[in-house]
């Protein structure tokens, strides 16, 4: 069932927001890759993505897309580009499917993955 709430998502997006459709999908294969035990559902408006504990969301607005941490504040910014002055939470803004590789979405998948199943 939670599939099949992520793919109306995305066949929704696609249809409505191609710009954005185009970056949520590359940053979800980027996160599925990240680890075999990766699952996928729908809450807030987006796809939160866990591991053993929720890790990271891909969430569509109106002129972005953002990739946001759980426990962004805790993670290490070696490109200097998490945005945020939460507590907790952290994100990257994407504005074009280049803004993925440009500001390093695997790596920080990665960290926060890792973080996650520790």
């Amino acid at each position: 069932m939670t599939g099949n709430r992520v793919q109306t998502l995305l066949d929704d997006m696609r249809d409505h927001q191609t710009d954005h459709f185009a970056i949520v999908s590359r940053v979800r294969e980027i996160v599925l890759r990240s680890g075999p035990s990766i699952s996928e559902e729908i809450k807030y408006g987006g796809i939160l993505f866990s591991a053993r504990a929720p890790f990271c969301g891909v969430f569509s607005y109106a002129g972005h897309v953002t990739l946001e941490f759980s426990e962004g504040a805790a993670l290490p910014d070696r490109h200097g580009v998490l945005l945020g002055q939460g507590k907790l939470r952290r994100h990257i803004k994407l504005l074009t499917v280049s803004d993925i590789d440009d500001r390093h979405v695997a790596d920080y998948v990665a960290l926060a993955q890792q973080a996650a199943d520790a």
